[in-house]
């Protein structure tokens, strides 16, 4: 590439860039010192916002700034679904054996004793 100069000089380079070897540049979120090719381009929706961060301090594009831009086939609902037979004896306290006091009942079974239930609460406020 041929440059020309206004005082009639003449420039030839070999290339677009110098390489960045030792080349250092400052982080424009921080300010801090960095090694030119460590700092990345940060990117906002996917585009590019011009300003150049450290490799440490970027925030990457969160994939949930896309929804809606990529299909997404994820089917929730079962088709003719069937309703729980076994509803009682799943709503039932049970025990096993690595679980309780170790001890049986005179008919065999763990000696756990699970109960439940419901009552009413009354608050007085004076």
């Amino acid at each position: 590439m041929v440059v020309y100069a206004s005082d009639g000089f003449v420039f030839i380079m070999t290339g677009p860039y110098a390489r960045a070897k030792y080349a250092f540049g400052f982080c424009d979120r921080t300010g801090f010192r960095y090694p030119l090719e460590k700092l990345v381009y940060e990117v906002q929706n996917g585009v590019r916002t011009g300003l150049r961060v450290g490799y440490d301090v970027v925030d990457p594009d969160q994939p949930q700034n896309f929804l809606g831009r990529i299909r997404i086939f994820d089917p929730q609902s079962l088709r003719d679904p069937r309703p729980d037979k076994g509803l009682e004896a799943s709503r039932e306290f049970f025990g096993w054996n690595p679980v309780g006091d170790g001890g049986t009942a005179p008919d065999g079974t763990d000696s756990l004793s699970l109960g439940g239930s419901v009552g009413d609460v009354t608050v007085t406020v004076s």
